[in-house]
């Protein structure tokens, strides 16, 4: 673009230089030099950009060359005060207006606005949809100064089908009905393509120029945790570990209080946030934390929405997320800085239970009626949480094709691929997986993952019989292979795109192209899969339980080691080496010598503790023999 911008005084013959005068940049990052063109050209946009990406810039600046007001609808106070207070300091005429306001601060502010003192004004949905400010404040800036647009931050809580939907947010299409020519600006940092079509159609965006950037952060590393009974240890460790600044994430207020304080006492500089606790201390927290006076926030998700703490190192999710679009979000506050930094989800099936708990809550508050709709997408939502905790392939992998975007794997910062299960060659099974959903789809009939194996595996149940599924072909083909086995390659097939999952309340199984090519063997399978107990059936929980124990007791041992040399427990071993040793259970050194993380000088200085503990252990149980040996059958290199 070529063309003159005037801003009072000033005027800049590019693009370039206007982002340089206000906010000392040289260069656009990928994408908002086009997105800032179209805004300028008075379009709809709906731009998608993840956290750390510059969204914000893509309607400041437009803001700043343009007449008239922009009007920023923005969902949390500490992020309009927080971006407001940033344009500020690089001389930018910005305010806000929300509750934290006295009454004359409110109308000091309103004058400022419509003096034409104010360049961009943010305001809650709440605040924006208010009689009085909808049709009495918003109609005067109109005429007075003019409304030169509308930006929408986080507008994927336009949509039902976003992952912090607020009803508030579907009023905003009253926008366009009281001002049709004033352009509007959605941005989200996620949106699949369904709340990006929903988003278009809520907000009666006119053929809006639309930019998605990749979603890949390759600066941040992911992994999955069990969260077992050591947990809280494990996370203490971490924190020590990881340094700078970090976020830990709860689901319950209660469990925030209690993390904080526990972390406080031993020795963590912690502070909670919930929307339960006092404005002011909420306020007061969040600044600690992101002037590095505290170094951890634990919080609930009403945390972070916004925050432009750039340096936070790492982002912990010590339970359960309710979604893919949560998490993606969440974690992404983490290493805005474009440094790497850390991104740990803690994994307990107990937790499944408590947001299923959650999910039942949702009722229609005059009524008491289950709103079954949004507890059928919030269970399919979380049903896909559970699929990437659990899963094999590349964690990077499974978040991108979330979104849509195709990402070949083997990312090298996810804890998958670092630490990689065994690969196998299952184009076999999943022809067998691939031809019973095809089976149904001849009948005109979908069904879900859990159903499907169920028929592959010849089970006599009154819903297969009813629907004559036990005359299917591939009735009971699979009844070699264990329920946790196909549900391993169900998942890796949806997270390879071999197969797709619908998303529109009921989670039914599709065939793509891509499946046809691997019915008709023009497509291998290869799956990272997870290995197999010889005898799993009949001592499997005894074992878990037995390791758990086990592990347990190494932990005190690695403690007690670590306090009389005055180094941190993972000095002497790190969780991978105990849990090895917990599973393997040697004891001889010569066995020990063969554990991860065991060298030459570990073995002399902690070999023979180690497996006198492991020895003692094992006669105090009541074992005898060798330890069963897992087997993997058919790997590949």
């Amino acid at each position: 673009m070529t063309a003159s911008f005037s801003l009072a005084s000033t005027t800049f013959t590019s693009l370039e230089q206007a982002l340089k005068y206000h906010f000392g940049y040289d260069r656009f990052r990928p994408g908002q030099r086009k997105i800032v063109e179209a805004a300028l050209q008075n379009q709809d946009l709906l731009v998608v950009m993840p956290t750390g990406g510059g969204k914000s810039l893509c309607f400041q600046l437009p803001a700043l060359l343009k007449p008239g007001l922009m009007i920023v609808v923005s969902p949390l106070i500490a992020l309009m005060q927080d971006q407001v207070q940033l344009l500020q300091d690089n001389g930018i005429r910005a305010t806000f207006l929300n509750s934290s306001l006295s009454a004359q601060e409110v109308r000091s502010r309103s004058r400022q606005v419509l003096e034409g003192q104010i360049k961009l004004l943010y305001v809650a949905p709440e605040r924006l949809l208010s009689p009085d400010f909808f049709y009495g404040f918003l109609p005067q800036v109109q005429s007075q100064v003019g409304i030169s647009a509308i930006a929408i931050d986080e507008a994927h809580c336009v949509s039902e089908w976003g992952h912090d939907f607020r009803p508030e947010y579907r009023q905003l299409a009253q926008l366009r009905q009281q001002f049709p020519d004033v352009p509007c600006m959605a941005l989200t940092a996620t949106a699949t393509d369904r709340v990006r079509q929903d988003i278009i159609e809520q907000l009666d965006l006119r053929d809006p120029f639309i930019h998605i950037a990749s979603f890949n952060r390759p600066n941040l590393y992911y992994e999955v945790r069990p969260k077992t009974k050591s947990a809280y240890r494990e996370l203490l460790q971490q924190i020590r570990q990881l340094g700078g600044s970090g976020i830990v994430y709860c689901l319950s207020r209660k469990r925030v209080e209690e993390l904080a304080a526990k972390l406080q006492q031993d020795g963590i500089a912690a502070l909670p946030y919930h929307a339960g606790l006092d404005s002011e201390i909420r306020t007061t927290n969040q600044q600690q934390f992101i002037r590095d006076d505290v170094q951890v926030m634990v919080a609930t998700i009403a945390f972070g929405m916004g925050i432009n703490k750039p340096d936070v190192r790492f982002v912990i999710h010590y339970d359960l997320p309710r979604n893919i679009e949560g998490y993606y979000q969440e974690s992404g506050r983490a290493g805005r800085d474009s440094e790497a930094a850390h991104c740990t989800l803690y994994f307990s099936p107990a937790d499944i239970k408590t947001i299923e708990f959650l999910i039942s809550q949702k009722v229609d508050p005059s009524t008491g009626a289950a709103l079954e709709a949004e507890q059928r997408i919030a269970t399919q939502q979380l049903r896909r949480v559970i699929n990437y905790a659990e899963a094999t392939e590349c964690r990077r992998r499974i978040q991108l094709g979330y979104f849509g975007e195709d990402f070949a794997g083997n990312c090298d910062r996810c804890d998958n691929c670092c630490h990689p299960k065994p690969i196998e060659d299952w184009t076999i099974e999943a022809q067998k997986f691939l031809s019973c959903v095809a089976r149904f789809a001849q009948r005109g009939e979908s069904y879900g993952m859990t159903y499907t194996i169920e028929v592959l595996r010849g089970a006599r149940t009154e819903r297969i019989l009813k629907n004559g599924h036990d005359r299917l072909s591939t009735y009971g083909i699979g009844k070699d292979h264990t329920v946790d086995e196909w549900r391993t390659l169900g998942r890796s097939l949806i997270h390879q795109r071999l197969v797709d999952e619908t998303n529109d309340g009921y989670s039914v199984l599709e065939l793509n192209d891509l499946s046809w090519e691997v019915l008709r063997n023009q497509r291998q399978v290869e799956v990272a899969v997870l290995i197999r107990k010889a005898t799993a059936e009949k001592t499997g929980a005894i074992a878990d339980a037995t390791t758990e124990a086990l592990y347990e007791r190494l932990q005190q041992l690695r403690k007690r080691l670590a306090d009389e040399q005055s180094v941190p427990p993972y000095v002497v071993f790190p969780n991978i080496s105990l849990r090895e040793m917990a599973q393997k259970q040697p004891q001889t050194t010569a066995e020990f010598a063969g554990i991860t993380g065991v060298g030459s000088r570990k073995l002399s200085q902690y070999g023979d503790i180690f497996t006198a503990e492991i020895r003692n252990f094992r006669e105090e149980e009541g074992l005898s023999g060798t330890p069963a040996r897992t087997v993997i059958s058919r790997r590949r290199s």
